[in-house]
């Protein structure tokens, strides 16, 4: 007939435990793989890059804006109103020095002529110059003249327009810009050309008929003209906008270190016109076309060698492996948690094992005391030695109950760490002669072989005398009680590898190699039968082990199973000694 499986509490505890570990984490990754997918379906990495993407487009083209401002509105308070042709001339060839961002620089004029619902401009001209470095390069002169040309022929009729939109702007303190950019082609290569327009600031406020304009009481109406040097914004420019903005949101858009990518170009073309460091061709993830300050351009950015899907799939497949290893160390924590609970339940068990017997342990004695002192008090006994008998039994059962209270004494000292060590120094082997000379008749009583074995080499040495006979009384009382047939024990004390080693040897039941290494933990007591049908705390070797270690020295043990063991207490001594 099978054994009836049931739970038991230690079953139910550690299931209780488990669970609380596993459903919330169980959970978590299970929330945790559901986002992924639905991250996966509904593209929201791609998504949340491109939005990342544009936002970086929307600066870029911001402070293409206000730094064309800023170069811009110098220029302006310098910028010439009226005057003779020749000195607006002058005027405008230095500031055009001053300013070699600058291609060229024009200045329109014309009377306004109201005529109720339409009006009209007369007696309008236009003076420019071009850049004075440049003054020799005859087809320079030539293309610059052609691009003046072009706005000469529709001025008279948008200059109107055009002086009350920056008018509007001035009334709502915004800079009093306009732009009109296009591109041109020129030795097979695209050139992008961007004028900046505006009203020269008043030079009189008292004289309106010589004022430049766009008063409500001057009729006289002033723009100023400027422009960009292509070369100026496509080998500085752009690449400095580019750059400043890359490396204000680098940290929001790295990818696995690898920070993403700008270029400009037409709007019908996708070469490259300005392009950042490391484009790598391809096409862009994000473009945007400029509308204000550089219309008829666009701004683009990727990152190189690799895609949106590519690092979508990327994180996707990074976040698998995070769960994976998450899974990994949950396992881990579970095993952990399942072996530290067994270990504290059976240490939990030991302590109630080391309970029972340590009260039988000082039950034993006690009884044996109380019955001789009992027989002593009645005056039952006639002969002499007997009453020499039942003293040497009281002080004997006395000092083993001493020896055992003082063990678990000890052991609380150690478990609360107040344990303390008298260290003095001390003649070793007078030491172990002694304790051995008071343990003696004990063991020749149980019907032990005793050899003792100390060397004439060995220096004084600073140690716990207490601590250090305590040490060996319990080496030696376990090699008494875990013994059989061959009742053997020897003692030997000799100097080696810089310190002083102290021996037990048995032919006792031995100790199994898988628990020679345990043995030393508190309250672990050995599978072998006889170790359970022998009472004991299971404290003995744990406190040998600590003092030991507190002594700077160490225990081991050499182990044959139902060959015996050897027990070695190793304490460093001073090499000079």
């Amino acid at each position: 007939m099978s054994k009836k499986w049931r739970i038991t509490d230690r079953t139910r505890l550690l299931l209780t435990l488990e669970l609380a570990i596993i459903l919330p984490a169980a959970s978590l990754m299970a929330f945790s793989i559901g986002n992924l997918h639905h991250i996966q379906r509904d593209k929201a990495i791609e998504a949340a890059i491109q939005r990342d993407f544009t936002s970086v487009l929307k600066i870029a083209e911001k402070r293409s804006w206000i730094k064309a401002t800023e170069m811009l509105a110098p220029l302006r308070e310098e910028f010439p109103c009226t005057g003779e042709p020749a000195q607006v001339k002058r005027k405008l060839e230095s500031i055009l020095a001053a300013h070699p961002e600058f291609l060229y620089a024009v200045l329109f004029q014309g009377v306004k002529v109201d005529l109720g619902k339409e009006h009209f401009l007369k007696d309008h001209f236009l003076i420019w110059r071009s850049q004075p470095a440049r003054d020799r390069d005859e087809e320079f002169q030539k293309r610059v003249a052609e691009l003046v040309n072009v706005p000469a022929k529709w001025l008279p009729a948008e200059a109107p327009d055009l002086v009350e939109k920056l008018g509007a702007m001035a009334k709502k303190e915004e800079m009093p810009f306009g732009f009109y950019g296009f591109w041109i082609t020129q030795n097979d290569h695209p050139y992008y050309w961007n004028i900046a327009y505006f009203v020269p600031p008043e030079v009189s406020e008292d004289s309106p008929e010589t004022s430049c304009s766009g008063g409500a009481s001057s009729e006289l109406l002033t723009l100023g003209f400027v422009a960009f040097d292509p070369d100026y914004l496509r080998g500085t420019f752009f690449p400095a906008v580019m750059s400043s903005v890359l490396a204000s949101k680098s940290s929001a858009l790295r990818s696995d270190a690898n920070p993403p990518v700008m270029m400009v170009h037409a709007p019908k073309s996708s070469t490259p016109w300005v392009s950042s460091a490391n484009w790598d061709g391809g096409k862009p993830e994000v473009e945007r076309a400029s509308m204000d300050v550089f219309p008829d351009i666009v701004f683009a950015i990727k990152y190189p060698g690799t895609t949106i899907d590519e690092i979508s799939a990327r994180l996707l497949r990074y976040n698998y492996l995070v769960l994976a290893a998450l899974s990994i160390v949950l396992a881990g924590g579970i095993f952990l948690t399942y072996r530290n609970i067994s270990r504290e339940m059976n240490l939990a068990r030991l302590k109630s094992d080391f309970v029972a017997n340590v009260s039988h342990e000082l039950r034993t004695p006690l009884a044996l005391i109380r019955l001789y002192a009992e027989t002593l008090e009645l005056g039952r006994l006639t002969a002499q030695e007997k009453y020499q008998e039942y003293f040497r039994i009281i002080r004997e059962e006395s000092e083993r109950l001493t020896a055992l209270i003082n063990n678990i004494l000890d052991f609380s000292r150690i478990e609360a760490g107040r344990k303390e060590y008298d260290f003095k120094e001390t003649d070793l082997a007078e030491l172990v002669r002694s304790t051995l000379d008071s343990y003696r008749f004990q063991i020749e009583q149980n019907g032990f072989a005793f050899e003792e074995s100390i060397a004439s080499n060995i220096p004084p040495i600073s140690v716990d005398r207490e601590a250090i006979a305590r040490s060996l009384l319990n080496l030696v009382n376990n090699a008494l009680k875990y013994s059989k047939d061959q009742k053997f024990i020897g003692v030997s004390l000799y100097r080696a590898n810089g310190s002083v080693k102290l021996e037990v040897r048995d032919r006792g039941i031995g100790i199994p190699p898988n628990e020679q290494d345990r043995i030393f933990e508190k309250f672990y007591r050995c599978g072998d039968p006889l170790v359970h049908n022998v009472k004991g705390s299971g404290l003995g070797l744990s406190l040998v082990r600590h003092i030991a270690r507190a002594h700077g020295g160490d225990v081991s043990v050499e182990s044959v199973p139902q060959k015996g063991s050897k027990f070695t207490i190793a304490l460093p001594i001073d090499p000079t000694a």
